[in-house]
């Protein structure tokens, strides 16, 4: 037996790992409502995964080309499109913050949904030609709204039930679980458009059945403080008229750190979100790859590397404020943008597929921040308006930034010049990392209190105008 010991390691390694993700890991408080969310996890990226911005963008890119009523100017914009959706969507999230505030948070979600899985079917209806093409744009944007309205109040949810020394690591197992199965939906999407581009009339509805079982058993999530919360929002809604783009300017100038923070988010953010489309056409476009080769490209690669880096991403960020975390996770996003785009000038395939593992990691550290980043600057009651205004940000540049890169694709693309746009993604992405480098001293390097509590800035020779929150 001890000559099989080496060989069995990777056997223990998996059952490490898969005990890693049971409710008997952690505190008992905390069990019943982390299995349940776990398992309705694993169903609803399956429904997801049809619409996830790579997948659904090679699917369009493909499965649209030379069909009737489609010219291809407006197939690059739509799918531009489809990459942008998610952070387009983005912009709704100061409406679904209002509309969830003083009420049932669980239920709010549900229906949210549901409303996505009825979307993700209707895409199914529409044919390969012109205005089949339109009806698939508005059907994914519609999804990706209800989507928003899910994470925008999703991080309310998180931060009722568990406690901040677990919050990042419970997150990082329910993002990993997330991206597995959406990998796996994004490998079933490809194979079965590799058949035949006529397949997501079938497989669409399908996947979609998967996210109303997933619904059903989230319905059953418990959240922790409900009545306490309700009255605190229910409070504030009295004094105030709800979250607004007018409330969310008021909020910027109360809390400067947290402005200056999102300045640099959008600098930083508007590269990665630049990057998509161009990345997309050096996979169709140049190197010619096929459905299953572009989604795992594009997919399936960056979600399988996240399990692996999301823990490392979690203890990092368990430790330190999240301007701390921005400065150093940053720089993944900034070497994954430089790997693409050296394959679009050498036209190689192993630096892309290069370029995407990178991209995993920086999502995995990403999808981390993306949920509790806010909460290092944000009370309790005051969650969902700080992560409205993240996520509402991060729409508008979602809008900007894959037109910039489609409008300098269509010039440069024509005159051989087409990686220029990638040298531009890394350029801006950088920027966006010296940013957060330069407010590191405003907070100390192990600022993050224990539990609940809010971060706060060391002494600054000009004192800010609000608290940081």
């Amino acid at each position: 037996m001890r000559e099989l010991a080496p060989l069995l390691l990777p056997v223990r390694f998996v059952g490490a790992f898969a005990r890693s993700f049971h409710p008997a890991a952690l505190p008992p408080l905390l069990r019943r409502t982390y299995g349940r969310e776990l398992v309705s996890w694993a169903f609803l990226p399956l429904m997801l995964g049809a619409i996830e911005g790579g997948t659904i963008a090679i699917v369009v890119k493909k499965a649209f080309t030379d069909q009737p009523g489609v010219d291809p100017f407006w197939l690059d914009l739509a799918t531009a499109w489809a990459l942008a959706a998610p952070n387009v969507a983005n912009l709704t999230s100061f409406i679904w913050s209002a509309l969830a505030r003083g009420r049932p948070k669980v239920p709010f979600i549900s229906w949210m949904q549901i409303a996505c899985c009825v979307m993700v079917t209707a895409i199914a209806c529409f044919p390969r030609n012109g205005w089949g093409l339109i009806a698939v744009c508005i059907a994914l944007g519609l999804a990706r709204m209800a989507w928003t309205g899910v994470i925008t109040v999703r991080a309310a949810v998180w931060r009722n039930n568990y406690p901040g020394a677990n919050r990042a690591t419970i997150a990082g197992k329910l993002a990993t679980v997330q991206s597995l199965f959406l990998a796996a939906a994004g490998f079933m999407v490809g194979k079965a458009m590799d058949w035949s581009p006529d397949n997501y009339h079938l497989l669409f509805p399908a996947l979609a059945v998967f996210g109303f079982i997933g619904n059903q058993i989230y319905r059953k999530v418990r959240l922790r403080r409900a009545r306490q919360l309700q009255r605190a929002e229910l409070d504030g809604r009295k004094k105030d008229a709800g979250f607004s783009p007018m409330a969310m300017v008021t909020l910027l100038r109360e809390d400067r750190l947290y402005a200056k923070f999102m300045w640099w988010m959008s600098v930083f953010g508007f590269g990665n979100l630049m990057l998509g489309a161009p990345m997309t056409f050096v996979v169709t476009d140049e190197l010619k790859l096929g459905y299953t080769a572009g989604i795992m490209i594009n997919t399936i690669v960056p979600l399988l590397v996240m399990p692996f880096a999301i823990p490392v991403w979690a203890r990092l960020m368990d430790r330190m404020h999240i301007i701390h975390f921005r400065a150093i996770h940053g720089w993944s996003f900034v070497t994954a943008s430089a790997a693409v785009t050296l394959a679009s000038y050498m036209h190689s395939e192993a630096l892309i597929y290069l370029g995407a593992l990178l991209l995993g990691i920086g999502y995995a550290g990403g999808t981390l921040a993306w949920n509790l980043g806010h909460q290092d600057f944000a009370s309790a009651e005051r969650d969902a308006e700080y992560m409205a205004v993240h996520v509402t940000l991060n729409g508008i540049r979602g809008i900007l930034a894959p037109l910039a890169a489609w409008g300098l694709h269509q010039w440069l693309a024509p005159r051989g010049m087409a990686p220029l746009v990638l040298v531009i993604c890394t350029i801006i992405n950088a920027v966006g990392v010296l940013g957060f480098m330069s407010m590191r001293h405003l907070f100390a390097p192990r600022s993050k209190f224990d539990g609940d509590a809010v971060a706060q800035p060391e002494p600054t020779p000009e004192p800010t105008p609000a608290r940081v929150r």
